[in-house]
């Protein structure tokens, strides 16, 4: 596993803790932090997390030595 699988995975988990808090209490981390959804900078950490789901797939269907 190398460096950008693991930056993509803690990405991925800290887009899902924070699905988790929109789920559970309707707070949304993120937007709280960054200026509401809309702005700016939300946008773009809303993006970067997508991106590392989208690269997280990859390993799945890797193989198990090269993970």
């Amino acid at each position: 596993m190398n460096y950008l699988d693991r930056l993509s995975l803690v990405l991925v988990i800290i887009g899902a803790l924070n699905w988790l808090l929109v789920g559970l209490f309707q707070f949304d981390l993120v937007a709280a932090l960054f200026g509401g959804q809309d702005a700016v900078l939300s946008r773009i950490i809303y993006t970067v997390v997508g991106l590392a789901g989208i690269w997280s797939i990859s390993l799945l269907f890797r193989d198990r030595q090269n993970v």
